[in-house]
């Protein structure tokens, strides 16, 4: 879709004038927002994910919540995310595909037990719509798992309207560095 390409390119541009370390402060409001969430504070399970340099910076959040919640993470499986637990950076080697860290250890497979998702995009918009880097990776891991999905993104991610079709799964709540819809 010649529509969703153009937007993916255009996020890529407005990521590329900020340097790693402000995307780092830009993420700091983001998880203090959901750290006020009802969704989050009740969660025992949470999916989350290993930041790449131009995604919210997850490693930090990560890091702090392992201990006190059962913190999954996906690893890359040919088209497929598998689900593995987080426990502590000993737990991790580079992912094939990608090379993003990932868990090692056995898989994780009683996707009912997830009470809540913290999910990347490239863009998001008002409806709670997302727009991923396009190879479905999330898109078929999120109608598998019947928990709260909550995006994640830099204002500047945020746009009117994310091109969507049939397969693209909405977000039930959004968190952007300055507001929670």
């Amino acid at each position: 879709m010649e529509e969703k390409k153009l937007l993916r390119k255009e996020i890529r541009e407005r990521k590329k004038l900020y340097t790693l370390e402000q995307k780092k402060e830009l993420s700091q409001p983001i998880f203090s927002a959901l750290e006020k969430e009802e969704l989050f504070a009740d969660a025992k399970v949470v999916l989350l994910y290993w930041s790449m340099d131009d995604e919210v910076f997850t490693q930090d959040f990560v890091r702090k919540w392992y201990k006190d919640k059962t913190i999954l993470l996906p690893c890359v499986d040919g088209d497929d995310l598998l689900l593995r637990q987080y426990q502590g950076e000993q737990s991790m080697r580079a992912g094939e595909q990608f090379g993003i860290p990932e868990p090692i250890g056995e898989l994780f497979e009683d996707l009912d037990k997830i009470d809540l998702m913290i999910i990347p995009g490239v863009a998001f918009d008002k409806e709670r719509n997302r727009m991923g880097r396009g190879r479905g990776f999330y898109d078929r891991l999120l109608k598998t798992i019947p928990a709260k999905k909550i995006g994640i993104c830099f204002d500047f991610q945020f746009v009117e309207k994310v091109p969507t079709e049939d397969f693209d799964v909405k977000m039930d709540m959004l968190i952007s560095t300055s507001s929670v819809i």
